[in-house]
């Protein structure tokens, strides 16, 4: 991602643009530090203490921290989430010339709602919304509960095992399968596609981690085309109908239809962020633990304050498709801008004593889940997804103990999440 962006620098300054203070930051360097990734908090605590607001010169990336800043950045449609309008991005000429492989990866991935700005957005988007409400999602509440009873009448009980590998990592795979009407037997190769393709959104790629996502993109996609086709003739009132239906009467294209449904099945990403590092949390923190023990009707809130404390996005970008004034900084057209969650949810202007995990916190206007028009579509299922799986946790076992130490993921850093949870259960 990092690249030089003089020219948009220029710009912004012919334009009266006021670029934000330089503290002499190497955020290519921070972003990808194993140890910064294990706790990354209190690096950005310092750095949002400096400014809400920073300029990265050697990229010409602005970043923001502050919650008031991300939410204003969020909301206007000056500031988009088509990057095709960065400047120096990946479809800029230079790039297209000197890393062919990274722009026919992201143009082959573009044409879906999560990167597109008004009116193609509301156009995708408008197809799944009303499928993906709470109310309408309620439906599927039967076929989640039997998944998770699956998954929990496999876990052994008095001896260690890693919580994310037994019940974390396939609970949101099985149920996107359910959802979009997919076998079984596409489990395993499916969770490998969804794992490829989540590099796209890293700051870096490796060669080989770019020649896996295209094999995989292409793939994945070649599968839901034959799926799609299989059920074309019989597709039921779910989520393929949809697809079907908007393919068939122009709502979408081809791409755009295959994209779409395969961007909607790799959100059990979502779900698996928040199982994992809502019940880390939980576990470092045993007194708010027991408090949502003794009354569940806290679990609302406790998994907003689970999506705060411990967000399972770390970034997310947005491209200028006009000059935005954001506070005092003018971030121009054409420039990318990167909020990083860490810092924004955590932000002392908009939380108090935002280091501190409270279930019972109230408001939590967190970013978790990004903000305006772009806000995540499947934040209704991961919520309700988590809500049946910490309460049958809870019922069926007495006591919820880690085994070891948890393992964070070092190798990205646009999301946050587990490799590993030890746990041990214990039944009275």
């Amino acid at each position: 991602m990092p690249s030089t962006q003089q020219g948009t620098q220029e710009s912004a300054q012919a334009a009266g643009a006021a670029l934000p203070p330089s503290f002499d930051i190497d955020w290519w360097t921070m972003l990808t530090d194993p140890e910064y990734l294990k706790n990354p908090y209190p690096e950005l605590k310092r750095i949002r203490d400096l400014a809400p607001i920073h300029y990265d010169a050697a990229s010409g990336i602005y970043f923001v921290m502050g919650h008031k800043e991300f939410a204003a950045m969020a909301k206007t449609e000056a500031m988009g989430r088509d990057t095709l309008y960065w400047a120096n991005g990946w479809n800029s000429p230079e790039n297209r010339k000197n890393d062919p492989d990274t722009y026919e990866l992201f143009i082959d991935f573009q044409p879906q709602m999560i990167n597109a700005n008004p009116p193609d957005h509301r156009r995708m988007r408008g197809v799944y919304d009303r499928a993906f409400r709470p109310k309408d999602m309620a439906r599927y509440l039967p076929m989640i509960r039997q998944e998770c009873d699956k998954l929990l009448d496999q876990l052994p009980v008095g001896e260690p095992f890693d919580f994310m590998a037994a019940f974390g990592n396939p609970l949101p795979h099985r149920i996107s399968l359910k959802l979009f009407e997919i076998p079984e037997d596409m489990e395993e190769t499916i969770a490998g596609w969804i794992s490829d393709l989540s590099w796209l959104g890293n700051i870096v790629m490796t060669p080989e981690q770019k020649r896996n996502v295209k094999k995989s993109n292409h793939e994945f996609k070649e599968y839901v085309r034959g799926h799609l086709d299989r059920l074309r003739k019989n597709p039921g009132d779910g989520l393929i109908s949809l697809a079907l239906a908007a393919a068939e009467d122009g709502t979408m294209d081809e791409e755009e239809t295959l994209n779409n449904v395969v961007m909607l099945i790799s959100g059990s990403k979502t779900t698996l962020t928040l199982l994992g590092n809502g019940l880390v949390t939980l576990l470092k923190n045993p007194e708010e633990f027991e408090k949502l023990r003794a009354d569940r009707s806290l679990m609302p809130r406790a998994i907003e304050e689970m999506l705060r404390y411990e967000p399972g996005s770390s970034i997310i970008p947005r491209a200028g498709v006009e000059d935005f004034q954001l506070g005092d900084v003018c971030i121009p057209a054409g420039a990318l801008a990167i909020g990083l969650v860490g810092s924004i949810n955590r932000d002392p202007a908009r939380f108090e004593d935002p280091d501190r995990f409270d279930i019972t916190r109230k408001p939590n206007h967190h970013s978790s889940f990004g903000g305006g028009a772009h806000i995540c579509i499947g934040k209704a299922l991961a919520r309700m997804t988590t809500e049946v799986a910490f309460n049958a946790l809870m019922d069926r076992f007495d006591k919820i103990e880690q085994a070891g130490e948890a393992e964070w993921w070092t190798d990205r850093s646009d999301q946050r999440g587990l490799w590993s949870l030890p746990l041990k259960l214990t039944v009275a």
